[in-house]
């Protein structure tokens, strides 16, 4: 019985949630003051101050037959004109709930009470639904499968192969090798003397005969 009462307790507060939020708030334009040519704050600095949703609601307090609300368009509202009103509201004590996300733009139905500052700007948050969670996607990065990268191999020095050594009989030999005999060295040599004799005889021979000539001129 102690948790069939607390699941209807729980059941009710849900409910009267979904009724508060459906009707909305209730904002009273001016406060005490109500709808006024002079408000002791600034319309549009009251409304800067409170956040208005879809399904709010403003009411407007002021006397039937000597004043009314108008809901314009943005130029009828700089421009302080009641003759086009999207929407008049002249039964005193006006309700006027928000429809719509968005700007609305209200004045009065006095024109020269609405160039005094009679009106007001109201900016309607837009509704925010809570987005649908999704599954996340498998990623393409994910999807395909790399190949496992190998290690980076690392070169392998060059080396020459061993130069085997000249044989014996291959290796150039330091020694030196006996040159040749000089066949004919002797016979040169003996032709030289040979020569020498023979010019020296000559020489000798000569100088007697020109001793001789010298002699026989003397």
């Amino acid at each position: 019985m102690g948790f069939e009462r607390y699941l209807a307790s729980v059941l009710i507060m849900i409910m009267l949630s979904f009724i508060t939020s459906a009707q909305g708030y209730k904002f009273y334009v001016g406060g005490r003051d109500g709808w006024v040519v002079s408000p002791s704050e600034n319309y549009n600095h009251w409304a800067e101050r409170n956040r208005f949703q879809v399904n709010d609601t403003l009411f407007f307090k002021y006397k039937k037959g000597s004043d009314s609300v108008l809901l314009v368009t943005r130029e009828d509202y700089f421009s302080c004109n009641t003759n086009n009103p999207i929407q008049s509201l002249t039964e005193g004590d006006s309700l006027f709930t928000f429809d719509r996300s968005g700007p609305f733009f209200f004045i009065t139905g006095n024109t020269d009470n609405c160039k005094k500052g009679q009106k007001l700007i109201v900016v309607v948050m837009a509704v925010r639904h809570k987005p649908q969670q999704q599954p996340p996607s498998p990623s393409p990065s994910s999807a395909v499968t790399t190949a496992p990268v190998s290690p980076p191999t690392l070169p392998i020095p060059e080396t020459n192969p061993p130069v085997e050594s000249p044989k014996s009989s291959e290796a150039p030999s330091d020694a030196v090798e006996p040159s040749p005999p000089e066949h004919g060295s002797g016979s040169f040599k003996l032709v030289c003397s040979t020569w020498l004799v023979l010019g020296f005889g000559i020489w000798v021979s000569m100088a007697l005969g020109l001793e001789n000539v010298v002699c026989f001129w003397c």
